[in-house]
């Protein structure tokens, strides 16, 4: 017997079953259903559903085929949804000891706390999987303690910060729309038209693929306790909180990193966590978006949050769609297809069958669930304070540096005015003395013409072949223009060179009047 590919929808009056069979007889098909069963026969198909409510009988059944498709499809009457209340508050126990014969017990975990001994035949993957050593001997308060300490190793001050300071990549992944977003606002636009509660599941459409996949699953029923129930509703909160944040950064472009992402932040998934209320299930994935992904926001961590309230409020086609999703990227990556075998294969099976009620319930409880980064205990906001502190003080200390760079050219340009301004003053003070000099060398010439500029002019006196004078300027012994003897300076003891002179003078005069009355002869 072949399954058959079908399709199932329905609206207020039918519940519509779509059936492929292009090999089969009209004449052959056989059609039964019965309360939640469904049945379809046309050799060699054959097709049975479990449906999630009772089928109503009114009379208005009909079927149809489509020989160029190759299709069948028949239409019912509604399904009615069995939902009833369900209470979200864990039921106490007392504390029991227990028994001296329990020795090396092995503790349960994956889809219903329904799987055990698992890793004990996989050590070789365990640490590429998930964070917990030993599952099957770790109880459930010791995975928490153990998952709180390495969370509080793990987390790096410096890196959030600068995801704190520098997000510009976080505002970027915060504008991306995801499929439910368009998907959300369109079963919104709805509900502001009509009054009348109606499925939504139409909304949610599924490709080729995921069909394929679909069908690839085994139809199995889940014997659950009250308590295992509330941890697979629980378990599916923190896997949506991972896969949305995922989806989100990555901008639904998946890559080698989307399986590492999904189940580190997921304490479901890498330490088989167990839970007792909704409240900390975002508490545990807040403090692990923090921790170890790339990007590390709080925003990012609201964002999923948001995104996942969204998805439930969808009904359980769009959560279907997105395990199935999750289940794809782990069958993809190397050894992270263990986990589809512990958790994700079961929930693509067990949500089909879930109540729409109940999950509407459990986007309501999360819906009223608030998160503030105090309780997610890492001091982000004493972190966020000293560090604003600091960046205000360097601000100071930048703007006080660029207000002394534009004060110290100014400076410079008033010293060089002060050394130029003394400059021109030193010029003038020697000018005036030079001026000084020259006017006292001319009193010096009138009052005593004895000296002659012979001597003031630094020239000596010298009487040559019979009494001709001249005068030559004094020169060093380089040749260079030096200065007067000391004997032409010190006038106050050049007396006798006076006399002298004044011997060689009147001899010079005789000489000149005797060839004078010569000459008259």
């Amino acid at each position: 017997m072949l399954t058959p590919a079908f399709d199932l929808s329905q609206d207020p009056d039918f519940l519509t079953v779509a059936i492929r069979v292009p090999y089969a007889r009209v004449s052959e098909f056989d059609v039964y259903f019965e309360g939640v069963d469904f049945k379809f026969y046309a050799k060699p198909y054959f097709l049975r559903l479990t449906l999630p409510g009772r089928i109503v009988e009114n009379g208005s059944e009909q079927g149809s085929y489509d020989t160029d498709k190759g299709a069948s499809e028949v239409s019912e009457g509604g399904v009615e949804d069995e939902d009833g209340e369900f209470d979200w508050e864990i039921e106490q126990s007392p504390y029991e000891e227990a028994s001296e014969g329990a020795l090396n017990p092995q503790y349960h975990y994956g889809f219903g706390n329904l799987r055990s001994g698992v890793f004990q035949r996989l050590q070789d993957e365990l640490s590429d999987v998930i964070d917990i050593k030993d599952p099957d001997f770790t109880p459930a308060a010791e995975r928490r303690q153990k998952r709180l300490a390495a969370e509080l190793a793990k987390f790096d001050p410096d890196h959030y910060l600068a995801d704190f300071f520098e997000d510009e990549a976080v505002e970027q992944v915060l504008k991306y729309n995801p499929w439910w977003i368009d998907v959300y606002s369109e079963m919104m636009a709805s509900l502001g038209k009509s009054q009348e509660q109606e499925n939504h599941a139409a909304l949610v459409s599924f490709s080729e693929e995921e069909k394929y996949q679909l069908r690839k699953f085994v139809n199995k029923s889940y014997l659950l306790d009250k308590r295992a129930h509330r941890q697979v509703y629980y378990s599916l909160i923190d896997i949506l909180l991972a896969y949305c944040y995922e989806t989100r950064v990555t901008e639904g472009e998946k890559n080698v990193e989307s399986a590492w992402n999904i189940r580190k932040l997921s304490p479901t998934l890498c330490w088989f966590e167990t839970w007792t209320n909704v409240h900390e299930i975002l508490v545990s994935f807040g403090r692990r978006v923090l921790c170890y992904p790339l990007y590390r926001h709080f925003k990012l961590v609201m964002k999923a949050y948001r995104d996942t309230i969204k998805i439930l409020q969808l009904g359980k086609s769009a959560v279907l769609k997105c395990l199935l999703d999750v289940h794809k990227i782990f069958q993809e990556n190397d050894p992270a297809y263990i986990l589809n075998d512990l958790y994700i294969s079961d929930y693509c099976v067990w949500i089909q069958k879930a109540k729409s009620k109940k999950l509407a319930a459990l986007a309501e409880a999360l819906k009223e669930v608030s998160l503030t980064k105090a309780q997610l205990g890492l001091d982000l906001e004493a972190l966020e304070a000293a560090a604003l502190l600091v960046q205000e003080e360097e601000t100071a200390v930048e703007a006080a540096r660029s207000v002394s760079r534009r004060q110290t050219p100014s400076s410079s340009s008033e010293a060089s005015d002060s050394e130029e301004a003394d400059s021109t003053t030193s010029s003038e003070t020697e000018g005036s003395d030079s001026e000084q000099g020259e006017l006292t060398g001319s009193e010096s010439e009138t009052a005593d013409p004895l000296r002659g500029p012979s001597l003031e002019g630094g020239s000596a006196l010298l009487i040559v072949d019979g009494g001709v004078c001249r005068n030559s300027a004094t020169e060093t012994s380089d040749g260079s223009p030096g200065k007067p003897p000391a004997s032409s300076r010190a006038l106050g003891g050049s007396g006798p060179l006076i006399e002298e002179l004044g011997e060689h003078l009147n001899s010079t005069v005789q000489v000149s009047e005797l060839k004078d009355s010569a000459a008259g002869r």
